[in-house]
């Protein structure tokens, strides 16, 4: 599959998001979140665990795209940094960039921004690469 066709077939967890791949390639995959209400905490923001989905699919979007034939992969550790809220009616980007991308394990970090560009939330995940059996 090519990094478009990827960005394009994203798993039914991240349609219902509402979450859309902006640009994806081996080295960098990016993303918008509308926020919606169905999307927000008691506090009327942007759901940390809005966040984190958003970030976690983004990483293994990321990994997918460095994997050779037949390999797969699973989030195994995620570390998440909040800063500020993101309102409903905004749209929040995602930036994943490489940390680590080894044979058995890649780490991505994705910075979760606001519409005006601020750090909202920076992520930290670990993905372990699946060989075949």
């Amino acid at each position: 599959m090519t990094p478009d066709q990827i960005a394009a077939d994203q798993p039914p967890f991240a349609r219902l998001l509402g979450l859309r791949i902006t640009h994806a390639s081996p080295d960098r995959v990016e993303a918008a979140l509308p926020v919606t209400e169905a999307l927000t905490n008691r506090n009327g923001q942007l759901h940390g665990g809005a966040i984190m989905a958003l970030a976690d699919n983004l990483g293994g979007t990321a990994t997918f795209l460095n994997l050779r034939p037949g390999e797969g992969t699973v989030t195994v550790e995620s570390k998440t940094n909040f800063f500020r809220p993101i309102p409903p009616g905004s749209t929040a980007t995602a930036v994943a960039e490489p940390l680590h991308r080894g044979r058995k394990t890649q780490v991505w970090q994705t910075r979760i921004l606001t519409a005006e560009g601020k750090l909202a939330a920076l992520v930290t995940q670990t993905q372990m690469v699946l060989q075949p059996e």
